[in-house]
């Protein structure tokens, strides 16, 4: 079965929200369900879902980190818009 795809979507949900107690519930037939564990016991978050609607959820449920932006990055989005905003000024043959 290809629940690896699944699994590491929960994982990467725990890294992202800092719960260690998600978990991806397997049923037969490809489908998942996610349930948060607590001291009270588990609550089904979602109704059994294909896994790439099962993935698709898991990903929206919490914002994705932020990406980190080299400073060669940010350098080349500056030169980006330094060249746009020069394209925008008329040329002196337009002015006339």
């Amino acid at each position: 079965m290809r629940s690896t795809k699944a699994i590491n979507a929960v994982e990467r949900l725990k890294t992202r929200s800092g719960n260690p107690h998600y978990a991806a519930v397997s049923m037969p037939g490809g489908y998942f369900y996610l349930i948060e564990r607590s001291a009270e016991g588990s609550s089904k978050l979602c109704d059994p879902l294909p896994m790439d609607d099962f993935i698709a959820f898991v990903n929206a449920r919490e914002p994705a980190k932020p990406r980190k932006v080299s400073k060669l990055d940010q350098a080349m989005e500056a030169q980006i818009g330094r060249s746009g905003k020069r394209a925008d000024k008329p040329t002196p043959d337009e002015r006339d």
